[in-house]
Parts: structure tokens; sequence; C-alpha cells
């Protein structure tokens, strides 16, 4: 895998800075602790250990060593997750739409914590924002993450989220990755 430096990834957009002090200052340090201690709830723990943490707009809320980087939940339905330098450059495709995205390297992502209520995605279409009666929508529990640099490794993977194993989220999509699933669903 490649290593991650993450000043050099477009989702960077400034750097928080926090400053002890006042009373704001001190509740502000609080919610950063608390998106901090979010993020990391998505890896494992030799991974937060080391796993730069940032927020969804981009400020960095903690250095790492670590070749990670962690989101915190923020709302929405999207959850906590802690992905690698490969998985950093899906989500600037993704968030592009880059109808080209191919992964040059193995990539892997932690959502150790699963989906918050109310969230989850598409199985097959990867910018539906709701459930539909035809998009299979999926709330997963803690789950990871892979995504592969050659596609036609993703054949002999069940596309099928109730398959009880790991399976192909958005096969036949720049985006697609393979979901394994680690715990529970919430019900």
């Amino acid at each position: 895998m490649q290593a991650f430096d993450h000043r050099t990834l477009g989702l960077v957009a400034g750097f928080a800075a926090v400053v002890l002090g006042s009373s704001a200052d001190s509740a502000r340090a609080q919610d950063k602790e608390a998106l901090i201690a979010n993020a990391l709830s998505a890896a494992p723990p030799a991974v937060a250990e080391t796993a730069t943490v940032m927020d969804n707009k981009g400020n960095l809320l903690r250095e790492g060593s670590g070749e990670f980087t962690c989101f915190p939940y923020e709302g929405g339905l999207t959850a906590a997750m802690c992905a690698d330098a490969e998985w950093m450059a899906w989500g600037e495709a993704y968030m592009a739409q880059a109808p080209d995205y191919q992964p040059s390297d193995l990539g892997l992502a932690y959502m150790l914590a699963g989906d918050p209520p109310g969230g989850g995605a598409s199985n097959i279409d990867p910018f539906a924002t709701e459930a539909t009666p035809d998009n299979q929508w999926v709330t997963e529990g803690p789950h990871v993450m892979i995504l592969v640099p050659d596609a036609a490794l993703l054949e002999s993977i069940s596309t099928d989220p109730d398959s009880g194993g790991p399976y192909v989220m958005w096969k036949g999509t720049p985006y697609a990755h393979i979901m394994m699933p680690t715990g529970p669903r919430p019900k």
C-alpha cells in the first residue's frame, strides 16, 4: 500500500487551530475530543493509535503517524470511517463523481462502529440518498471495506448483502468495493 501523507490529498480544506483558555475555547476542545473519539471508534485499536483524525470539512483534529485517516460521524448518512490513502483517493473521485476512477492499489477502510441509525446506502446506486423500493438499501453494522485494483477480482463475490458474508457494493461502477461485515446489522 502507498504511504499516506494527508497534506497531499485534495480533501484537506484547512487546519483547525485550537487555543485553550476561555470557556468557549474549552467547549471547542471538548467538542474536538468528542469528534476524535467518535472518529477513532471506526478503527481497531492499533490503527486508532496512530491515525490522523480530520473532521468532515477537512479540518485537522489530530496529527497521526500511521497510514490511516479517520473521520467522525457528524450527522447524515455517512458513518465514522478510517481510510488508507487509496480510500482517500476513492473519496475524492466519489465526491467529484469521476466516471473513470479505478483503484491503483489495494485499499482498506474500517467502519467498525457501523452505520448510524437511519443511515446506510443503496447497494446498487452510489449516489442514492434515501431508500427506495428498488435500490436495495442497506444499513450495515460493523464492517471493513476493500478496494481492489482489478474489477475482475470482484466477479466471484456475491452482490447480495443478505448472503451472510462479504459482498460487492456498487458492482459495475467505478466505486465498486467489497463490504466485509464483522458484526450484526442494527435493528
